[in-house]
């Protein structure tokens, strides 16, 4: 398999079931150990049968075991990526057909500086083409003595065909590392950070002077921090308002009747930012609502909004926000997004009570979570009392208590369920729609 390889120094039907089994060796003609052998089931009778909605046939599908709690899914390809332990401390990025169960190309195995753990996954976009990402942080040798020596390790893989580029990148503090823009942005959580390009393996180092901070924004430089990437430029938050680097404001995007001083952005992916922003002074429910909006990241259009009561969503437990496969529906905690018809959702009591806790979305408009769930890792856990709602029409539906919602649906319907048996083993599963 092609490689390249690049070190920055900052410092100065189906096939046979004997086939399918084989999940290590496809792509690559290398030999597979036993251990390797037993990852991956796909034949119907193997699979283990969860309870899940019944719009999931989990009498068909696959299933992982041991892998990654991480995963990520191509859009272009369909193709899903997670990560393996091959040996002690060595990984290798494998992927799969989600709608099959069929192996696709999988990488080399490699040891991160920190490979007790496994590595972090993420995709990313540039003009088009998509990468899969994985990346660790740790020392290099085992005297490291100068930041130097700490780095965040990335193997960039091209979705198409799995060749690889690594880039190496000093850092001297835990890291932050996301690809909500055309790059790999690695933050210290505050005001400095380094963008890896996927394509080239270069990197550019941003500090706090260079985040371009709007006129008159006072709040601006308080409690600075990088949030995130665009075309244009990082996207950073202030104290109380928040911008593009050289590009927009929140003080002239902010949607109305709120107060256009109070934007934070809370959760930021591809194309889209959320953020929470008070109601304007005088309104009627300003001291007990407030509203989140979701933006177009580029332009910072508002793209649809909805009240929700302050106590709903807690400062530091903001919840992150999860996109269907198509980018037309949006949910996070108690949110629900429809930017077909512009619509928000707030999942609550009309006191402010019982919100729900939404953790996934479909194409159709079908979001899944719990009523009484901490948060969206305790729904997928099977926390909480299990929920589908209908997006479109606002409705919820009470699931049977023993249900397990999925962690995602695919573009073809696909439901992922995660699920940790009693050796204490993570395992994915695939099952495919009951149509």
């Amino acid at each position: 398999m092609r490689q390249k390889i690049v070190r920055l120094v900052l410092v100065g039907g189906v096939l046979l079931l004997a086939m399918l089994l084989l999940l290590a060796t496809c792509g690559s003609g290398e030999k597979s150990t036993d251990r390797s052998k037993k990852q991956v089931r796909t034949s119907a009778s193997a699979v283990t049968r969860l309870t899940v909605p019944s719009v999931f046939a989990p009498e068909r599908g696959w299933e992982l075991i041991g892998t990654s709690p991480d995963y990520a899914i191509s859009r272009t390809t369909g193709a899903l990526a997670y990560l393996a332990r091959v040996s002690d401390g060595k990984y290798q990025l494998r992927t799969i057909d989600p709608e099959t169960g069929e192996a696709g190309w999988h990488g080399d195995s490699w040891r991160p500086p920190s490979p007790q753990h496994f590595p972090k996954l993420v995709p990313v976009t540039v003009a088009d083409h998509e990468y899969f990402v994985t990346w660790a942080y740790g020392k290099v040798g085992e005297n490291a003595l100068t930041p130097a020596d700490t780095i965040v390790s990335l193997d960039v893989y091209d979705v198409e065909d799995g060749s690889r580029r690594r880039v190496e990148v000093p850092w001297n503090s835990v890291p932050t590392v996301s690809t909500t823009g055309p790059g790999i942005l690695i933050s210290d959580g505050r005001t400095n950070s380094a963008v890896v390009d996927p394509v080239t393996g270069r990197v550019s180092t941003i500090t706090a002077p260079a985040l371009k901070y709007p006129k008159g924004c006072t709040s601006c430089k308080q409690l600075t921090e990088v949030v995130g990437m665009t075309e244009k430029g990082l996207l950073v938050s202030g104290a109380k308002e928040f911008w593009v680097q050289g590009g927009w404001f929140s003080r002239d995007i902010a949607p109305k009747g709120t107060d256009r001083l109070s934007g934070i952005p809370t959760s930021v992916i591809p194309g889209m930012v959320l953020a929470k922003w008070q109601l304007a002074k005088g309104a009627k429910r300003a001291t007990t609502h407030d509203l989140w909006t979701v933006h177009d990241v580029e332009t910072g259009k508002p793209l649809a909004s909805v009240e929700c009561s302050k106590p709903a969503i807690k400062p530091g437990q903001y919840p992150q926000l999860v996109s269907a496969p198509s980018g037309n529906f949006l949910v996070a905690g108690p949110l629900a997004f429809d930017l077909l018809t512009k619509r928000g959702f707030c999942f609550e009591g009309t006191d402010g009570t019982k919100p729900l806790t939404l953790a996934s979305v479909n194409d159709d408009g079908i979001a899944y979570g719990a009523a009484n769930a901490r948060n969206a890792a305790d729904v997928l856990a099977g926390g909480g009392a299990p929920v589908a709602v209908a997006i479109r029409s606002g409705t919820t539906g009470a699931l049977p208590s023993n249900q397990l919602v999925p962690g995602a649906v695919t573009s073809d319907g696909v439901g992922l369920f995660h699920w940790t048996d009693e050796k204490d083993r993570p395992h994915l599963i695939g099952y495919p729609g009951a149509h």
